[in-house]
């Protein structure tokens, strides 16, 4: 029987090694994945390269990693915010590499990642410093970047609901970066406030198939003694 739950996010998060590149999901805080977060905080790892649409929106988010000296490389879209500071001091330190992607280039290049589509070309940065060493093409007259693909390691994704079998439904704003990463790694791990039985979600309200989630946390209060944090 299929079942892809684990009883802990430190379980699901366990096997992450140092020098992985991990996707994750959220929008400052919604559809966050705070949770599996915290757990890779108390692991450990070490020398992350981190996509995520930003960096410092809330405490808990990619910030922890950060400010835990875990990430080596950030990608994101939105390099701003509460806890910018401590990034900025990382940066001028040559503690960590930061490669600011326009938010559309982002998600995109993430889809492009899921869909096995190694690059495309954009008109978005031509002429600009984001736009320095790509390669350029001329396309009915107009001025276009080349732009390679992001795949992960591991993605981080939220979402309200789940069948045993990892197919997702998530709950609004939750469906922001959240189903794109899902498709782009090797392994996704999903936090969700419900597991429910295959056949029970509406198949016309999922919207991360199964075959891309390996794995799921259930958040449900307290586990040993530990608050886990619920959007």
């Amino acid at each position: 029987m299929i079942d892809k739950k684990f009883n802990l996010a430190e379980q699901a998060v366990a096997d992450i090694q140092d020098g992985a590149t991990l996707l994750v999901g959220g929008f400052g805080g919604s559809g966050l994945p705070s949770n599996l977060i915290a757990a890779l905080t108390e692991q450990g790892a070490k020398n992350l390269t981190v996509v995520s649409n930003n960096i410092g929106a809330v405490s808990d988010g990619v910030a922890a990693l950060i400010s835990n000296n875990q990430v080596s490389k950030i990608m994101c879209s939105f390099p701003v915010g509460p806890h910018a500071d401590d990034l900025i001091q990382r940066l001028e330190n040559g503690k960590i590499e930061l490669e600011i992607v326009p938010q559309g280039t982002l998600a995109e290049r993430i889809r492009a990642g899921g869909a096995g589509i190694p690059a495309f070309y954009t008109p978005t940065g031509v002429h600009t410093e984001l736009g320095e060493g790509k390669e350029v093409r001329v396309f009915n007259n107009r001025e276009y970047l080349l732009e390679e693909a992001i795949v992960g390691d591991y993605a981080f994704v939220k979402a309200d609901t789940a069948d045993r079998w990892g197919n997702l439904v998530y709950r609004k704003t939750q469906r922001n970066f959240n189903p794109v990463m899902a498709t782009a790694a090797k392994t996704t791990i999903a936090e969700v406030n419900r597991i429910v039985e295959v056949g029970e979600l509406d198949p016309e309200e999922i919207i991360t198939q199964s075959v891309y989630v390996h794995r799921l946390v259930l958040l449900d209060g307290v586990r040993e003694g530990r608050v886990l944090i619920n959007e």
